[in-house]
């Protein structure tokens, strides 16, 4: 099996992440009393044997968090067994990932957003390299991938201006995107478990 290939990536993943996705039924996750529960993809794969992440910007028009950066996903719908087929589901739906196509890993710790009150549960999954993507272009402007070596090297602090105030937050900038709030949380989660597989492609 070539060594980038999804089945191949995701032991080697799952070794590093631990937490893994059940398998069926409801996973017993928790949230907090009056959060929508909803959940994400963290898609991995291997290019220049450098692992990269994918991640989408959303349409700078939408009510909610328009133009920032995010990973693929959304709300959990009652015909989603399980938050990881949530997150599954809604990749397929905003850029044309297959479902068959992903090998789930393992799950991050659940983060919150503060506007919108969402419980947002993350899932890594491993895909092929060279995806033929299918934007969702009701939701979805771009699909970005970047490597999570270079991302871990980005991390600092940026302004940010929401809403007529103006904080400093933790952030990712590389090759012009920043990655802030909820999904900056998130791969501060992946990239601390990964820290043995960066390190280690960094030699």
């Amino acid at each position: 099996m070539p060594p980038g290939s999804g089945d191949a990536l995701a032991p080697a993943l799952g070794a590093l992440i631990g937490d893994k996705p059940p398998s069926n039924g409801s996973d017993g996750r928790r949230i907090p009393d009056g959060q929508t529960e909803s959940a994400v993809l963290v898609p991995i794969y291997i290019a220049g044997a450098e692992p990269h992440v994918v991640l989408t910007r959303r349409r700078a028009d939408l009510r909610r968090h328009a133009g920032e950066i995010s990973f693929p996903g959304g709300r959990r719908e009652p015909i989603d067994a399980t938050l990881a087929d949530t997150a599954l589901r809604e990749a397929e739906e905003e850029i044309g990932l297959p479902q068959a196509e992903v090998t789930l890993a393992g799950a991050l710790t659940p983060t919150s957003t503060f506007v919108t009150n969402y419980a947002i549960h993350p899932f890594v999954g491993a895909i092929e390299a060279r995806q033929a993507w299918s934007i969702n272009e009701a939701e979805v402007d771009a699909v970005i991938e970047l490597a999570l070596r270079d991302l871990r090297m980005a991390r600092g602090m940026a302004q940010i201006t929401r809403r007529g105030l103006t904080f400093d937050t933790d952030a990712y900038e590389l090759s012009g995107h920043l990655i802030w709030g909820a999904t900056a949380r998130i791969l501060d989660d992946l990239i601390a478990r990964l820290a043995p597989m960066l390190d280690r492609e960094a030699r």
